[in-house]
């Protein structure tokens, strides 16, 4: 099969990492029978300097021309001015928006063989297996009004959490759908006691819950469910929040994994379900303090490729193989300087992407 794929490097160790992603793809086409075609662009801080725009129109086409789009990461310091309007984040904003990338995936798995890496205790940890569904496109960061001004009293500011039943029920058949391939359970995590949008996310959430009555769904308040994840991991299957909420857990669910570098994402315009249009990511950022160096981690990188396979391209077997590969990889002992362990050996984000490969073609 054929697929068009485009590769937005971005800033700081983004171009490192998904170098290694784009190599583990170029592996899986050739042992698979594949044709893969990739076409890079610039996006974030790059293309600020470059062409004055954090996303062109010429970038964006490109992507909406693709079956998939892999990301690296964009931002940083030379590009955190605060009274400059154009900003490398506006990259990803722009993306989401204009493609309708409202689903968020965020698988979060704890490899038995990092457990240590984990602040948490190995008994807490292991087992952990959860896909956090975040709504990407509404809620606090793009509700309307959001200004700030000056009055006789002082500086003000508001943002506000807006959502509809159309967002909230396409976001929870989202992870219904993801359930139904995995344990079939569904936590819907709202601030249902003192938020009213949060009343209409569990009345809608209950209502679509009631469509897939193969799939358990229930509800949790956010600040139960941030204590849970850190005490109690191995309960949850498949969690679906709105957007502001989401941004947290998936950032403390790190902790399961042991670091940020092992943390892949999805962002869809439809459901889990054939071939649908997404975005692939690491979530680790641009990490500006380590670019150029060659010991970023590109793991994340290359298991978003292998959510590209699965969510774009529904190359189910060929996700899978790339999925075990990493998995091989870290059994064998290699790790990068987030992940070392003592015993292990320690390699660069080029050493470890080429491991990868050569597991999946042996």
């Amino acid at each position: 099969m054929s697929f068009k794929i485009a590769v937005l490097p971005g800033d700081g160790i983004g171009p490192e990492v998904t170098e290694e992603a784009q190599k583990a793809l170029v592996a899986v086409a050739g042992r698979f029978g594949h044709s893969f075609e990739f076409t890079r662009g610039l996006a974030g801080g790059a293309a600020l300097d470059a062409q004055g725009s954090p996303l062109t129109d010429e970038t964006l086409a490109l992507c909406q021309q693709s079956d998939a789009i892999l990301f690296g990461a964009v931002g940083g310091p030379k590009w955190d001015n605060p009274q400059v309007d154009l900003r490398p984040e506006q990259a990803l904003f722009r993306l989401r928006k204009t493609l309708d990338l409202f689903a968020n995936l965020r698988p979060v798995r704890a490899f038995p063989m990092l457990s240590e890496k984990s602040p948490l205790r190995p008994e807490i940890v292991r087992g952990s297996d959860i896909i956090i569904v975040r709504e990407l496109a509404g809620g606090l960061y793009f509700g309307q009004p959001k200004k700030r001004w000056e009055t006789e009293e002082g500086r003000r500011a508001v943002d506000t959490m807006d959502y509809s039943d159309r967002e909230i029920a396409r976001i929870v058949r989202v992870a219904c759908e993801l359930a139904r391939r995995r344990r079939k359970g569904v936590v819907s995590v709202d601030k249902f006691n003192a938020l009213i949008s949060s009343r209409l996310w569990r009345q809608v959430a209950t209502e679509v819950g009631q469509e897939y009555t193969d799939v358990e769904l229930s509800h949790m308040l956010a600040d139960t469910f941030s204590m849970q994840l850190v005490t109690n991991p191995t309960a949850f299957d498949v969690v679906v929040t709105g957007n502001v909420f989401g941004d947290i857990f998936t950032d403390e669910s790190a902790v399961l994994a042991g670091s940020m570098g092992l943390l892949p994402s999805a962002s869809l315009c439809g459901l889990p379900t054939g071939r649908t249009l997404g975005l692939y990511e690491p979530i680790h950022g641009s990490a500006p303090t380590i670019a150029g160096q060659g010991i970023a981690n590109p793991l994340a990188a290359i298991l978003s490729a292998a959510l590209l396979l699965r969510y774009s391209l529904d190359l189910e077997t060929e996700a899978q193989a790339i999925e075990d590969a990493v998995q091989a990889v870290l059994e064998s002992g290699h790790r990068t300087v987030d992940i070392l362990t003592e015993g292990s050996t320690k390699v660069g984000t080029k050493e470890m992407g080429d491991l990868v490969v050569e597991k999946l073609l042996s």
